[in-house]
């Protein structure tokens, strides 16, 4: 399986290594597809925080140094997980941006749109795999779920051996008594 990731996980990144390369050096090309989106998604994004720019052209960049250096990660091996998850988040934006298939007359452009669409969203699967792959290690909640259940197990072994041996002191203590109060009414008239 690790063959498979080795040459997997580059082909998957190629396209947003090449795109996203694209995209930082000359996003001018791209920013006119990329208004729609933009433009409905700049007011969030303001309302949310102040660390992301407003423009199309900055959002555009943005995206591709995203997907540049996210792609860059996955090729090489390094967090694939969270370099999957982050070109997963990148490819909605470009996706609707640029494959608006539902929105063009030309009953040809409509289809090549609409394979480039799918395309994308078969891109977006792949992509939503490799971030949920563990290289068949359980995952973190899973090893959290299973390392508590142990510490349950230990805690609750020690508390039963505690309860244990408060027992046998007690056992031991009240024999001594009963042997002291036994000794003592052989002294009493």
């Amino acid at each position: 399986m690790t063959v498979l990731r080795r040459v997997a996980r580059p082909l998957l990144a190629s396209m947003f290594v090449s795109g996203g390369y694209n995209a930082v050096r000359d996003p001018a090309p791209l920013v006119p597809v990329a208004e729609p989106v933009t433009d409905r998604v700049s007011p969030a994004i303001t309302r949310r925080t102040s660390l992301l720019p407003e423009d199309p052209e900055s959002l555009v960049r943005l995206n591709g140094a995203v997907q540049l250096g996210a792609g860059l990660l996955l090729a090489l091996g390094r967090a694939p997980r969270l370099a999957s998850a982050a070109l997963a988040v990148t490819l909605v934006p470009t996706t609707l941006a640029a494959h608006r298939f539902w929105t063009i007359e030309d009953p040809e452009q409509r289809a090549a749109q609409r394979i480039h669409f799918f395309k994308n969203a078969s891109l977006l699967g792949g992509l939503l795999i490799a971030a949920a792959d563990t290289h068949g290690k359980p995952s973190v909640a899973y090893r959290t779920r299973h390392a508590a259940g142990h510490a349950s197990d230990a805690v609750s072994h020690q508390a039963h051996a505690a309860v244990g041996r408060v027992g046998d002191m007690t056992g031991s203590a009240a024999a001594s008594i009963t042997d002291a109060v036994g000794a003592v009414r052989k002294h009493l008239p």
